[in-house]
């Protein structure tokens, strides 16, 4: 059992980001799984995205295999598949919002009611922790703008999680899970640094702030543990809240694609 685990922790991830992020190179071109540069873009030319399938294919083997909740499972799952048919084809973004915003509600509305943990959050809180996971699942996106700053964030972020779970003596599968979406992403990082032959894609980013802000709630018995954990991405709240309130008092659309974030204009 314990040589199971050690697999499912560690080589099964591994295995499955590196394959995930090798196929897309691989026939990323043939699928029409290309990033084209464009106005916020950090990179010149056609990049294969969607390797961060392979993160998602190993999320949902180890979830199986821990008999992770599904409340947890599902939503991650359905939006995934949504964000990898918006890297196949562009979905508008009011409906991509509306998904992740059901997706977080499903997932609430679940672990509230089915997990058996009432004390944070309440039902009340639904639909403040709703924006907070969709804004997140968004926030991870967008700064998945240059080569390696997603994959080493969640390497970094999973870790954290990973340990806090451990010491909380929260559920023994979770804190596995954690650690195992940890190596998935080191398992794709050779391929995303330090020249980028694959990006993430929506499939992966979007999939990658969702599930983090998902167990922030998860591991969260109270504010001050859901303050402590969301700190763990801090500079991707950092920036991201930065630029939108600039753009805002700049009086500039939120939607429009631009090259202002802290990040971009050290790069640049």
């Amino acid at each position: 059992m314990e040589l199971s685990i050690f697999m499912i922790c560690i080589f099964v991830p591994l295995f499955f980001g590196i394959l995930g992020a090798f196929f897309i190179k691989r026939f990323g071109y043939k699928l029409g799984l290309i990033d084209i540069a464009g106005e916020r873009s950090s990179h010149e030319g056609k990049i294969p995205k969607t390797g961060g399938i392979g993160i998602v294919i190993s999320f949902v083997v180890c979830s199986l295999y821990l008999k992770i909740h599904y409340f947890f499972l599902i939503p991650a799952v359905f939006l995934s598949f949504i964000s990898f048919w918006n890297d196949l084809s562009e979905i508008k973004p009011k409906y991509r919002l509306l998904i992740h915003f059901f997706c977080s509600f499903i997932f609430l509305i679940g672990f509230i009611f089915f997990s058996g943990t009432y004390s944070f959050p309440n039902f009340w809180f639904i639909p403040i922790l709703a924006v907070f996971i969709s804004g997140t699942a968004n926030f991870y996106n967008f700064m998945d703008g240059i080569n390696g700053i997603a994959g080493i964030t969640g390497v970094v972020a999973f870790f954290f999680l990973g340990c806090y779970s451990y010491i909380s003596g929260f559920e023994t599968g979770y804190t596995i899970l954690f650690f195992s979406i940890m190596f998935s992403y080191i398992g794709f990082l050779p391929f995303n640094i330090p020249r980028a032959r694959v990006f993430m894609g929506d499939v992966g980013s979007i999939f990658s702030g969702f599930v983090f802000a998902c167990s922030a709630v998860l591991l969260s018995e109270n504010l001050t543990d859901f303050l402590c954990i969301s700190g763990f991405i801090f500079l991707f709240y950092a920036d991201e809240l930065s630029t939108m309130f600039i753009r805002l008092k700049e009086k500039e659309s939120l939607v429009k694609p631009h090259r202002r974030h802290l990040y971009q204009v050290l790069v640049n």
